[in-house]
């Protein structure tokens, strides 16, 4: 017997043929022969990143207890504050700005705050690294990413407006295309700007720090906690240009109405314009590997 080698010589079980030279057998997390050379669809790769992450979410009990409960306090400890400010001539209510403004804090919250953790996590544990290596594209890795913690959102923001309808009395949206509008832009602005902020940070405990500015810039000078009404006129204009303004503008109007059209215009062009120069900024400096 010439030229056999003792792996194919081996003796195969009744009903199986030897294995031939040069096969190459696949091993765990390798495709099989059934699914070789099949390609899968964006739907497809998206979904089963979306699934992943979501595991992943839920895994975690501390971005599940923020995700899920700090939201709705928030929307109580405003309540709270807005009792203390004079609203009177702008309008508005405490209980409409109070859950409008809790919306906000869902998204910065749950999108934001913790896109950036997620981001991070990935990044440190080369987990990027290794999707990059797939057909899966830069833009999927991202969205897919995302997915969960944007379906949450809109989970939570769907509670929020049935209990203001049930226990506040506040109604339905009076302009739910304008009040999706507000959601949709929000969720891929703070998504993008996750990406963004998650370059500068290089741990996941770092994120609790790096999420900060945004953060209190938004709660003070976009309307969550103190309504642009009631600020100087001058340092109104100037919050109008903060990125989640626009977003909190088409959210109010698209619930609570009373924006006339140039304010609505220029909510929508400040928060497209805030998205893609966030997008921008992902494209230019998103890091795929730990900083080493």
């Amino acid at each position: 017997m010439t030229g056999a080698t003792t792996d194919e010589r081996r003796t195969t079980a009744p009903g199986r043929s030897a294995p031939t030279a040069g096969r190459h057998l696949p091993t765990a997390g390798e495709h099989t022969p059934t699914t070789a050379g099949r390609r899968t669809t964006t739907a497809g790769r998206l979904r089963a990143l979306g699934y992943a992450e979501l595991v992943l979410l839920a895994r975690n009990r501390t971005a599940v207890f923020v995700a899920l409960l700090v939201p709705l306090a928030m929307v109580l400890a405003m309540k709270t504050t807005l009792g203390r400010i004079d609203l009177g001539g702008t309008g508005l209510t405490v209980t409409g700005m109070a859950l409008t403004g809790g919306i906000g804090m869902v998204l910065m919250q749950v999108v934001y705050m913790n896109l950036v953790s997620a981001y991070v996590a990935r990044r440190e544990d080369l987990v990027l690294k290794r999707l990059r290596t797939g057909e899966v594209a830069d833009w999927e890795i991202l969205t897919g990413t995302a997915l969960p913690s944007v379906a949450l959102a809109l989970a939570q923001t769907v509670l929020v407006v049935l209990a203001g309808a049930a226990a506040f009395d506040v109604g339905a949206p009076e302009r739910p295309d304008l009040f999706l509008a507000g959601l949709l832009s929000g969720s891929v602005l703070l998504a993008a700007l996750a990406a963004v902020t998650s370059v500068a940070t290089r741990t996941v405990q770092t994120s609790q720090i790096t999420t900060l500015p945004l953060f209190l810039v938004s709660m003070i000078g976009s309307g969550l906690f103190v309504p642009l009404e009631v600020l100087p006129d001058r340092v109104a204009s100037v919050c109008e240009l903060l990125p989640m303004t626009g977003v909190m503008t088409l959210v109010r109007a698209g619930w609570l109405g009373g924006s006339d059209g140039s304010d609505l215009l220029t909510a929508g062009l400040v928060a497209l314009a805030w998205t893609v120069f966030a997008v921008f900024a992902v494209q230019r400096w998103f890091r795929w590997e730990p900083r080493r």
